[in-house]
């Protein structure tokens, strides 16, 4: 009764549309199979290549920024740590010469703005060390995040891999085997220790000192509490997982129930320099011509400490740890 007649052009124009769109997503697929096919081949080189279990135990360690024995090539034991939990190669020549570009590219710029060369002191300083911390602490936080959404999988696999009659070492060394970065790595580090000669305890408290993750220390007091008092390692194990499962629940629930604080945090801090950038840009002798007075600047002084203080207590208001 009611006839449709679409138009032959757009017809076609929606036939390319969708072949475009097929094809667009395919090429994405495929880009992201070979990019996990790349990570796992990337952890397995070492074994690919026929190195020995000796010698690529203290390959992967040096990777980490640890000596042979274990312990930290760096002596700040705090920033030992921040490397090793990133995951980030450690290259310290090569860290070096990027802080030292960062230093003195900014200390060049703060002279060339201000013709002070203790405020370009400062601000190269500045630079050279907050950015690269920060990055550093957004590497092990990425980490630690994606340590604690694959470790229920990882135990799954270890549950079934011994409710399928194989050891514990096997176990952990088909995780490396199989799983993907990060949790991969550190299960493929476990199972090497264990291979050269460790023992399954020793290897499992070396990968929660490596890792520093609460969910990952839990791990390791099962396999501390098995070998030392015995027990169904496959019922402990699968208990773990769902801990885990629940407690990472809970996480996702805090961060939601904390959300508002932290974009309420974030606006009010932000709301006074975006002023200040448009006062300066709509009408410069705004505080131009006062910013000279002591009272201006004491008075500026208390409001960003006061700023800083109010940062700190809302911080502790929604960092809720589990």
């Amino acid at each position: 009764m009611f006839g449709l007649r679409l138009d032959p052009g757009l017809a076609i124009q929606i036939l390319i549309f969708a072949a475009v769109f097929s094809l667009c997503q395919a090429a994405y697929s495929l880009v992201r199979m070979g990019g996990a096919k790349r990570v796992v081949n990337k952890r397995l080189a070492l074994a690919e290549s026929g190195m020995q279990i000796g010698d690529m135990v203290g390959e992967l360690r040096k990777q980490r920024g640890l000596r042979q024995d274990g312990r930290h090539v760096l002596s700040w034991a705090w920033l030992a740590d921040l490397v090793v939990r990133s995951g980030l190669p450690f290259r310290p020549r090569r860290w070096a010469a990027m802080v030292a570009a960062l230093c003195l590219s900014a200390a060049f710029l703060g002279f060339a703005l201000t013709r002070n060369p203790f405020i370009a002191v400062a601000l190269g300083v500045g630079v050279a060390v907050g950015p690269p911390l920060a990055y550093l602490k957004f590497m092990a936080g990425r980490r630690a995040k994606a340590l604690s959404e694959q470790l229920p999988d990882a135990l799954e696999v270890i549950v079934r891999s011994l409710e399928a009659g194989h050891p514990v070492p096997t176990a952990i060394a088909l995780v490396g085997r199989e799983m993907l970065d990060p949790i991969g790595s550190e299960f493929g580090m476990a199972g090497d220790e264990i291979a050269y000669g460790s023992t399954l305890e020793l290897a499992i408290s070396h990968m929660a000192a490596r890792c520093r993750h609460p969910d990952i220390d839990l791990f390791a007091a099962t396999i501390r509490l098995q070998d030392r008092s015995g027990g169904n390692l496959v019922g402990l194990l699968r208990m773990s997982a769902h801990t885990v499962r629940e407690r990472r629940k809970l996480r996702l629930k805090i961060g939601a129930a904390t959300s508002e604080g932290r974009i309420s945090a974030i606006i009010l801090t932000a709301a006074p320099f975006c002023v200040l950038g448009i006062l300066q840009l709509i009408q410069p002798h705004f505080y131009g011509d006062v910013i000279h007075e002591k009272v201006v600047q004491y008075g500026l002084g208390f409001l960003g400490t006061w700023m800083f203080l109010g940062n700190l207590v809302m911080r502790q208001m929604i960092n809720m740890r589990i």
